[in-house]
């Protein structure tokens, strides 16, 4: 038990910030697109621009620097069209500075991970907690090269990161690259450039509470109808009164259609993005605004009446239901999902599953727990070696995705899901639970098991059984010691206490401390009454 790390306490997931829906443009007509894209390819010249200005200024940029970019935007845009410009400049820099730390922190990883198997013998086995050496001389010299291209590596990026530079790519590094590899893609040249432009396009307008309908650049009313504030070098475009360009299409929003309308009608802010989706060859225009964080149940009360475990894995979810004492009631379920295919796909696999888990959660009235996994430091190739397929294979766990999309859904239905430490789950609950849970009738699996681990943890309970009692005639005949206790019960886990005396057979009859008085136990041929003298005559 000293080798193992300290479980960190469940906790109750917070609710989601923000809401995001998305309706199609239905009906646009050949001028409204051409509008749309030269719109979107004027406002994308500008934001490039004031990337590259937010990216020269590095660590030394404040406020009045904030204010001279607005400034120069405004006379080829708008105020408003330069206000988003430059907010949404400012998330792309704090963004590709955390990414740029995370990626620090690989590389360091990585560093430590090869230097400590460079310095062991060749050959030598490693441990769960700790890899062995390399296999060979050649693995040997070829991971020491390695070792001095990513301490060039962090040294160059730990000088980007002290003088503030960041690289960003608008469109996508990923889209970039393929460029140099249209086979690869299954792409030619011009679907590739029809790709490119669509990506840097900037059509998007953050909303002002107070204002009609909630945002003066992007205007949705209550109808449907879409309006867009053109820019000034593109006002003579305009079909409207003040500068305006009304398309031909409208939206509806069938999903929180009406939490949009109401929230419009009292001209509170509403963010819109037009975006184009040129595989389908359709627009899209996506609304978001904000909201309070609502108060999560306390941990208390959502272990009342039980929990559902839920263990996470790269083609689906096992589920089981457990009671407030931490038993399985029922049997197991398991949810299945696909992730091969496009991100689209991906995306309503993922939605599916998620969906039947919380109708099944909804009909018996029970909250969730997972794992709060991070398998950020969990996926390079330094601390797995020649293990792709497993690197392959927690790389394709969408863990994050899964957790947030999780957690938005149960907001709706009204459920409050419980994260819990995944350290040992599997183990343990393979340990413990998946024999004792297989049957002629059910075959019990490790994720199962680790579903049960899960929710145990979750309702407070300890995952490891308690040890079986001794044979009949040694203690108890087989009782007392696989009975549940209670989360605050000090040494549940433990063996029980030694309590010398004559059922133990460790002392003799009369010598412990529990014999007593033998006279008073109303034992056979044991007077319960002290013997009278005898009296002789």
């Amino acid at each position: 038990m000293a080798d193992l790390r300290p479980i960190d306490a469940p906790f109750v997931v917070l609710g989601p910030s923000g809401v995001a829906i998305r309706d199609r443009l239905k009906g646009l007509t050949g001028k409204d697109e051409k509008v749309l894209r030269l719109v979107g390819d004027h406002l994308g010249t500008l934001a490039g621009k004031d990337l590259k200005a937010r990216c020269g200024s590095g660590l030394d940029h404040d406020t009045n620097a904030w204010a001279e970019r607005k400034r120069a935007l405004t006379a080829a845009s708008s105020s408003r069209w330069a206000g988003s410009i430059t907010k949404a400049t400012h998330d792309q820099w704090a963004l590709s500075r955390r990414a740029q730390l995370a990626h620090i922190q690989g590389l360091e990883a990585g560093i430590k991970t090869i230097a400590h198997r460079l310095s062991l013998p060749l050959g030598e086995k490693g441990s769960k907690r700790a890899p062995g050496g390399y296999r060979g001389a050649q693995e040997w010299f070829t991971k020491s090269r390695r070792l001095h291209v990513l301490l060039d590596r962090l040294e160059r990026e730990r000088g980007d990161r002290a003088t503030g530079r960041v690289r960003v790519v608008r469109g996508g590094k990923r889209l970039l690259r393929n460029r140099h590899h249209l086979d690869a893609a299954q792409l030619t040249e011009a679907d590739w450039r029809q790709r490119w432009e669509a990506e840097r396009r900037f059509l998007q307008a953050d909303g002002e509470s107070g204002k009609r309908y909630g945002n003066e650049t992007i205007r949705v009313t209550p109808g449907g109808e879409v309006s867009v504030k053109l820019p000034a070098p593109l006002a003579h475009l305009a079909n409207a009164k003040h500068g305006r360009y009304v398309l031909a299409a409208t939206v509806s929003f069938p999903h929180r259609g009406d939490t949009w309308r109401d929230r419009i009608t009292a001209n509170r802010a509403v963010a819109y993005r037009i975006h184009e989706d040129v595989d389908r060859r359709r627009w899209y225009l996506t609304a978001s605004w904000t909201i309070p964080t609502a108060r999560t149940m306390p941990l208390t009360a959502a272990r009342v009446n039980g929990i559902i475990g839920v263990d996470t894995n790269a083609d689906h979810l096992a589920a089981w239901r457990l009671d407030e004492h931490g038993n399985p009631v029922g049997e197991p379920r398991r949810f299945t999902y696909d992730l091969s295919g496009n991100i689209d796909h991906r995306d309503a696999q993922v939605r599916h599953a998620l969906i039947r888990l919380l109708h099944w959660a909804k009909r018996h009235a029970l909250n969730i727990a997972i794992e709060d996994l991070d398998f950020t430091a969990q996926k390079t190739r330094e601390k797995h070696g020649r293990r792709k397929r497993f690197r392959k294979l927690i790389s394709g766990m969408p863990v994050a995705k899964l957790r947030s999309r999780l957690v938005s859904m149960a907001a709706e239905l009204g459920i409050t899901v419980v994260a819990v430490d995944p350290a040992y789950t599997s183990k343990w609950g393979a340990q413990h639970w998946q024999r004792p849970l297989t049957s002629t009738n059910r075959k019990t699996t490790c994720h199962d098991a680790a579903s049960v681990a899960i929710g145990r943890r979750a309702l407070g309970h300890p995952i490891r059984r308690r040890t079986a009692p001794p044979r009949n005639d040694q203690s108890d005949h087989r009782g007392h010691r696989t009975a549940q206790t209670g989360p605050g019960t000090r040494g549940r886990e433990g063996t029980r206490p030694h309590i010398p005396g004559p059922r133990t057979r460790s002392e003799g009859a009369g010598r412990a401390a529990n014999a007593g008085d033998q006279r008073a136990q109303h034992r056979p041929g044991h007077a319960t009454e002290p013997a009278q003298p005898m009296l002789s005559l």
